[in-house]
């Protein structure tokens, strides 16, 4: 199944609205009245239809450059994040800021405005989705290279409204200790935000994004050295590349959610330092709560539970995570209609990911019998595992996505079969099969 967005065009305080599908939007054109941010950006958002009250908004915030910002237009449809944000009855938001070829560091840097139309954006989208509460709901703020950086920096002026954040390849630590931006003045409020810093480790010896290991560094020790719950988890096959990143970072947010959800006095709760997991990364240990000296406390990386802590524990050892339970819902077959030819029949269908691994094929099958596994099988090896979706470089469905829709010719002159699909994790673990259903006459 492939969403369509609604545009939304906001005009003097007026909504413009479009279409009718599971993703809305704002958009918002550049100003050019000085001191007002300058580039055309636009804000995304999927709520699932289950969510009765948001409780809490996850932001997939983009990099620099025009394939990164392009990648907050898909962000949304993302079925892995997606699970995520129903599990916790939260918001998943994408923006799209369009710097195009103008320097970056002017959206990045929230600073410089896009903080503020990050705010607007936010408000709107809580009117046209009728959600007023997700105005005020808390964040989870995940960012890629320069919305890492932007992530880091939104920590300075908003760290009461940040339930954590995950910054893949990307802080602003370099940018100010070096003074090429002003150095951000954090309240002990962020100190207390729990937060996973995700370079690639082959970033390290890299000419073009060595920087990305640096600053990531950088970051860690400033905050890690104030006793911050902070984790440094390099994933040990990547370069600035997202690779397999949400399987760090969808457990990390599951735990932050979990754990500082609901929130008091409009507050979120805090996590106790002494309370979390601590972590390795060069050797993937780790040590339960209770096991913390003062070195480590300020020295290895902290992560909010024990799950997060598993799969800390892999995932800097081997870039991926295992998952050993099967997918718990069936997908719910949408339509079967005669296909393009004589004979055929088109089966369309809905699936929720598995929460753990998402989803990597789906089994169709015909009076009871599996006749096909779709899509075929096409394991990236780069990618180390494969997805329905794919995993674009920025951690976003890519382009070309297949669609939850298969055509079947079944034998000649046989009475219309009735259809099934399941859904295959990315493990190879199977959901039990959908109810089955044949063809209108």
């Amino acid at each position: 199944m492939r969403s369509c967005l609604i545009f939304v065009l906001v005009v003097a305080g007026t909504l413009f609205r479009a279409g009718a599908q599971d993703v809305e939007s704002v958009h918002y054109p550049a100003s050019s009245q000085v001191g007002a941010f300058p580039f055309e950006s636009s804000f995304h958002v999927w709520i699932s239809p289950e969510t009765k009250l948001v409780r809490a908004v996850i932001v997939h915030q983009h990099g620099c450059g025009d394939g990164a910002e392009n990648s907050g237009e898909t962000a949304a449809l993302d079925l892995h994040w997606r699970a995520l944000a129903k599990k916790h009855d939260a918001a998943l938001v994408s923006p799209h800021y369009s710097a195009q070829d103008a320097e970056c560091r002017l959206w990045c840097d929230p600073r410089n405005g896009s903080g503020e139309v990050f705010l607007q954006a936010i408000h709107d989208l809580a009117l046209i989705t009728k959600h007023p509460e997700m105005e005020n709901a808390p964040w989870c703020l995940w960012g890629h290279s320069g919305g890492g950086f932007w992530a880091s920096l939104m920590l300075e002026k908003y760290s009461n409204r940040i339930l954590g954040i995950f910054c893949r390849s990307g802080t602003a630590a370099s940018a100010w200790m070096s003074g090429e931006v002003k150095a951000p003045v954090y309240p002990p409020a962020a100190y207390q935000v729990p937060m996973v810093i995700n370079p690639g480790l082959q970033e390290r010896d890299d000419v073009r994004f060595k920087g990305a290991w640096t600053t990531s560094t950088q970051f860690f020790n400033f905050f890690r050295s104030r006793g911050a719950p902070v984790a440094f988890a390099p994933d040990p096959f990547s370069g600035h590349d997202c690779r397999n990143s949400r399987l760090m970072a969808i457990p990390f947010f599951d735990a932050c959610l979990g754990q500082r959800l609901p929130m008091r006095d409009g507050q979120p709760l805090s996590i106790g330092a002494g309370k979390g997991w601590l972590g390795e990364w060069t050797t993937g240990a780790i040590k339960p709560p209770g096991a913390m000296s003062e070195t480590d406390a300020r020295t290895l990386s902290w992560l909010p539970d024990a799950a997060s802590a598993r799969a800390f524990s892999e995932y800097v050892r081997f870039g991926i995570t295992t998952d050993a339970t099967a997918p718990l819902v069936a997908p719910k077959i949408v339509s079967v209609k005669p296909g393009p030819a004589r004979g055929e029949f088109t089966i369309q269908w809905t699936a929720e990911a598995d929460f753990e691994s998402g989803i990597r094929q789906f089994a169709i099958y015909r009076d009871g019998v599996r006749i096909a596994v779709y899509p075929s099988p096409n394991v990236d090896l780069k990618q180390g595992f494969p997805q329905f979706q794919g995993i674009s470089y920025h951690d976003t469905p890519l382009a070309n996505s297949p669609k939850m829709v298969y055509t079947d010719t079944p034998p000649e002159g046989s009475v219309p079969p009735a259809y099934a699909v399941m859904t295959i994790n990315t493990p190879g673990l199977e959901s039990p099969l959908s109810k089955a259903v044949r063809p209108l006459p």
